[in-house]
């Protein structure tokens, strides 16, 4: 990924220390650290904050495709691996404190999968999948994608951190829905692919992290989650109940996705990655909630709640993005950071 341009001195300090462009590493590495904590410490609301949003995911992502100018031995880095945990410590708490569970269900498949229906099924957020199918104009179709590339451009990956970590019933099923997710051994067939092809056919920049700089930071916030999440092993439950509710909510938006960018015109270049997730999500949507949920937790009834906790969090973040972005357009807004990074 090509270096985003900072957006605070903390981004600012993770990106050229990384690039090797300060004088003096360790001393930089240690002024990271007190500039953390004092922002962490001032900071309003850290789901908003575009500055430790952007640090927190320039350090997860040495742990994906890297950095362009970035070493490979930063991956590791002790010291930076501190900083990204000062900012996780606060980045769940924050989360956790978005989230509210009810009365917990049974230990069984079953019983596992059914709540998570249901938890999926009670979304109550603004529907940006019907107002993209019914009003959307082209210029919110291109900034919709814009949102969703920062994910969809390496969709899949960070779910399968988890592959290791589980076993039985519960790592076949992921393997299983992963396996789709990349396109079944055909390079053209994956997702990330399929995406890429939709974002040509709208003549947008379909290079990973090409429209990071217009993303806000609940954009970013929805994807560290992912990323806390899969690189965590504690939190491997957690990774597991988001992959499942992702699957449970994709089915119908897609079809309706489809339907908003057929409205504007767009051919099946454009449409292919929506119509693949109808079909395919309504498959894995079974896989990862009887198998792949209800298995990890016969398989260890203590993971119970973080299963549930990783759905309700994807579910919850993902609803004050939509808010953010049904919001700003509903006032005539754009929902991104700058008009001219959508130039780029």
């Amino acid at each position: 990924m090509k270096q985003p341009s900072p957006r605070g001195e903390i981004s600012a300090l993770v990106l050229t220390t990384v690039a090797g462009t300060v004088d003096d590493g360790q001393e930089a590495l240690a002024r990271l650290a007190t500039l953390v904590a004092e922002a962490l410490s001032e900071t309003p609301d850290i789901l908003y904050d575009d500055d430790l949003q952007l640090a927190l995911f320039s350090l997860y992502e040495l742990h994906y495709s890297g950095i362009d100018e970035a070493g490979d031995d930063w991956e590791w880095n002790p010291e930076l691996l501190r900083v990204r945990q000062q900012i996780e410590a606060v980045f769940e708490q924050r989360v956790r404190g978005e989230v509210v569970l009810g009365a917990l269900p049974g230990t069984t498949s079953e019983a596992v999968c059914a709540e998570l229906f249901r938890m999926a099924g009670e979304d109550t957020g603004p529907s940006m999948s019907r107002f993209v199918a019914t009003a959307a104009s082209d210029e919110q179709l291109h900034e919709f994608l814009v949102h969703k590339s920062v994910y969809q451009l390496k969709e899949a990956d960070p779910h399968t951190f988890a592959i290791p970590r589980l076993t039985g019933r519960s790592k076949a099923a992921l393997v299983e829905i992963q396996v789709d997710e990349y396109g079944n051994g055909l390079p053209a067939r994956m997702h990330s692919a399929l995406f890429a092809r939709t974002m040509r056919s709208l003549g947008m920049d379909h290079t990973y992290g090409a429209y990071l700089d217009a993303t806000p930071a609940i954009t970013l916030a929805s994807n560290n989650l992912m990323s806390l999440f899969g690189l965590n092993r504690r939190l491997r439950g957690a990774i597991v109940g988001h992959l499942a509710a992702y699957e449970m909510t994709s089915s119908q938006p897609n079809r309706l996705y489809s339907r908003g960018f057929k409205r504007h015109g767009y051919g099946e270049e454009a449409l292919e990655y929506f119509d693949e997730h109808v079909e395919a999500d309504a498959v894995h949507e079974q896989i990862a909630g009887r198998d792949m949920a209800g298995g990890l937790v016969e398989e260890d009834p203590r993971l119970l709640q973080d299963v549930l906790f990783g759905a309700a969090a994807g579910l919850a973040i993902d609803t004050l993005m939509t808010s953010h972005i049904m919001g700003s357009w509903e006032s005539g807004r754009s929902s991104l950071r700058t008009s001219e990074a959508m130039a780029s």
